[in-house]
């Protein structure tokens, strides 16, 4: 099940469980869409992945206990700036590549 985390890993604005702005890499690293799909090219500086939106946990059981009640977001708030320096090698190296090449 993904982990919810609950800001962008970059720019830190909150990212609650109900947010459509949520974007995350198969490692479930999250950004906010402005900072995954502008300042970082759709490329993870943590992986070299791309970004997708993350889905919406239900707030309610509808089926078993598979909601936000049962399965709340981390506590934790990850907030780890990127190094845009580093990360524009990276979109230099990777930014030709579609994601299923990568």
């Amino acid at each position: 099940m993904l982990e919810l985390r609950q800001c962008c890993e970059h720019c830190g604005v909150d990212l609650p469980p109900h947010s459509t702005d949520a974007r995350i890499c198969s490692f479930e690293c999250t950004f906010c869409a402005a900072c995954a799909e502008g300042l970082l090219d759709n490329i993870c500086p943590n992986c070299g992945g791309n970004f997708c939106p993350r889905p919406i946990r239900p707030a309610m059981a509808w089926l078993g206990d598979n909601s936000l009640q049962q399965h709340p977001p981390v506590e934790t708030k990850l907030h780890r700036p990127v190094d845009l320096r580093r990360h524009a090698e990276l979109v230099a190296r990777l930014g030709q590549l579609p994601p299923q090449k990568r």
